[in-house]
């Protein structure tokens, strides 16, 4: 056999492995994770209840959930900002990398083509994330300051 065509099947073998096998794997091991601690909490709350009939199960379950830390609108809005920027950063860079390289004539118009046509994407969901950052900024002005006095209240 060709040495050749045995590293291209090697290769043609691996890249189906990391693209439709290693996925599925990744979702499968999350499902089971989530499986395993629903049972584990329903074990809990059923010994919980043989030990003690008049227990209540909604507090149980409530001391039980993972505590899940509640973002602010405001941290959510600059976390768009913050990738916002990074991806229009990212977009403008490659388009203008393109651009100079396309002036020098160091690659290949194809490759070229392709990069720019990457950077115009990044570009575009960058600029998304900023419009969408301006606009939640702007309609969810209230709400901020409503969330900002209950917090002051709550210290």
């Amino acid at each position: 056999m060709n040495y050749v065509v045995l590293m291209e099947t090697i290769v043609k073998i691996i890249a189906i492995i990391c693209g439709i096998g290693l996925p599925i794997l990744i979702v499968w091991l999350d499902n089971r994770k989530k499986i395993n601690e629903t049972n584990q909490r329903t074990q809990i709350v059923m010994s919980a209840l043989e030990k003690n009939p008049n227990l209540d199960v909604e507090e149980l379950v409530k001391k039980m959930a993972p505590m899940q830390k509640k973002t602010l609108l405001k941290e959510k809005l600059l976390t768009k900002l913050l990738w916002g920027g990074i991806i229009a950063f990212l977009g403008t860079a490659l388009i203008v990398f393109c651009i100079v390289q396309g002036i020098i004539g160091g690659m290949p118009t194809e490759v070229l083509q392709i990069f720019s046509l990457i950077g115009a994407v990044l570009l575009g969901v960058g600029i998304a994330f900023l419009v969408n950052y301006y606009v939640g900024k702007k309609m969810l002005a209230k709400e901020m300051e409503a969330e900002q006095a209950k917090l002051l209240e709550q210290a």
